[in-house]
């Protein structure tokens, strides 16, 4: 299973799901998504996803133990985006 995806932004700010994630998150047409907002970037979130505090907590735990901070997770997806848009101009 892929775990990361492309979308192309369509006129009027469309999207299409790819179908794999529409159908491994049982994501219909007229289904609600949240969109997180982090400053640089966003996360979508199924709203049926009864999971995401669960791995959000055992992700905070995770990185909290290995002395990972948010602003080094920042710094770090800054840096990939950069080196991406660098490589694609």
């Amino acid at each position: 299973m892929n775990t990361v995806f492309h979308v192309r932004v369509q006129r009027g700010g469309s999207i299409t799901l790819p179908r794999e994630l529409r159908d491994n998150h049982h994501i219909g047409s007229g289904d609600t998504l949240t969109l997180l907002d982090l400053g640089d970037g966003l996360v979508v979130m199924s709203s049926k996803s009864f999971r995401v505090d669960q791995i959000a907590d055992q992700l905070a735990t995770e990185w909290r133990e290995d002395g990972v901070s948010l602003d080094s997770l920042l710094s770090t997806l800054r840096q990939v985006r950069k080196d991406r848009r660098d490589a694609n101009p």
